[in-house]
């Protein structure tokens, strides 16, 4: 399926030269003069190499149809290893951390996730948009800061370090997007 490449994101496969190839990050670049390139890493599957390629952002590139079930979060063995359970089979799948990325550690036990996979290997991983989560530690407000639009730092009950306005206090829930650990809301508990 063409797409093209300004669409593409982290565990998006594109088939490249004939190899099949994962998305691992990506840095959208505007230079001073001509177009907006968008700069893709990627992993080789099959042999695990690394590549970083520049594409122009309205340019199309081939992405793989991959098959995406639901599965349902079970545990980490203390290493960098997450158990899965597929919700229609029940047989649980084992995936490294490096393929899910940073958002790992917004995992909560029971959590709903959407993998992706090719001929049975797993190669990405979808979480939900946002995760509510409790804020254990954060900087007293300093007078006169919350008329201005300053964050200050916070750690939550994972250990995840977020930017929270300056009226989120230790013991608040707030609502977190997992794809890059910003704020989004207090919780509506």
């Amino acid at each position: 399926m063409k797409v093209t490449a300004i669409t593409l994101r982290p565990g998006n496969v594109l088939d490249r030269d004939g190899k099949l190839w994962v998305v691992t990050g990506y840095e959208i670049m505007q230079p001073g003069k001509g177009a907006s390139v968008i700069q893709v890493e990627m992993r080789d599957i099959k042999s695990g190499n690394k590549d970083n390629v520049r594409y122009r952002t309205q340019e199309t590139v081939e992405r793989v149809r991959l098959e995406q079930r639901n599965f349902q979060y079970l545990f980490n063995d203390g290493a960098d290893t997450f158990t899965f359970m597929d919700l229609e089979s029940y047989e649980q799948v084992e995936v490294s951390g490096e393929l899910i990325g940073d958002p790992k550690v917004f995992l909560q036990d029971g959590m709903q996730v959407e993998i992706e996979s090719f001929e049975g290997q797993p190669l990405g991983i979808t979480l939900p948009t946002s995760v509510t989560m409790e804020v254990v530690e954060a900087e007293p407000v300093v007078k006169g800061q919350t008329a201005t639009t300053s964050y200050k730092p916070a750690i939550l009950e994972n250990g995840a370090k977020v930017m929270v306005p300056p009226f989120i206090e230790a013991g608040t829930r707030i609502v977190v997007k997992t794809e890059d650990s910003t704020y989004v809301e207090r919780a509506k508990d």
